[in-house]
């Protein structure tokens, strides 16, 4: 990252684990919360994670049932069609609580090593700041990795708390503009 404000909560203790297997991407952790490889087993406990439509508020949208949800999360753990393009999505488990929580997400242009990313936390566990938690180990991970030398976000102009998750997480708003929302980018120095 290009900015440090100290200790990250990425806590893998191995670091030579590789950050991506032949199937897709490998778990990681933070202080409280264990990403977890996107699998279509999780789509009925993810349904009522993401059962409230104000998580759309700013996305456009409305939350997909369990069925929905295991025909996304196939589709998503098959990976892009485009081999130059990586689909990497976690689930959320809170190690305290056990349960789900949320997802993060990269799409990876290998070629222009980018990776476009995105949180969600479900309503029942925002205000605990494990979106910020969430997206700081993504990105130390991504950066990490040594697939990523650049990380992206695009967020709507009015959605503070996810403008705050991504200058947590070391991206700099810029006067980048797509389809009504604000590029925020992290450059591996």
């Amino acid at each position: 990252m290009t900015k440090n404000n100290g200790p990250t909560p990425f806590t893998s203790t191995d670091r030579s684990t590789p950050f991506t297997t032949t199937d897709g991407p490998a778990p990681f952790s933070t202080a409280r919360l264990d990403a977890l490889p996107l699998d279509v087993a999780y789509a009925d406990e993810m349904a009522s994670v993401l059962a409230d439509p104000a998580l759309h508020t700013f996305t456009g949208g409305a939350p997909e049932d369990a069925d929905a949800l295991r025909t996304r999360y196939a589709r998503q753990s098959a990976g892009s069609p485009d081999p130059a393009e990586r689909w990497w999505n976690w689930v959320l488990r809170v190690r305290g609580d056990d349960c789900l929580a949320g997802y993060v997400q990269a799409t990876v242009n290998v070629r222009d090593a980018q990776a476009e990313i995105a949180w969600v936390i479900g309503s029942g566990w925002q205000g605990r700041g494990y979106a910020k938690e969430a997206a700081v180990g993504l990105v130390a991970q991504l950066l990490d990795g040594g697939v990523v030398r650049t990380v992206v976000a695009h967020i709507h102009p009015d959605h503070a708390a996810s403008a705050a998750v991504a200058a947590a997480a070391g991206l700099v708003r810029t006067e980048e503009w797509e389809d009504g929302e604000v590029r925020w980018r992290s450059d591996l120095g």
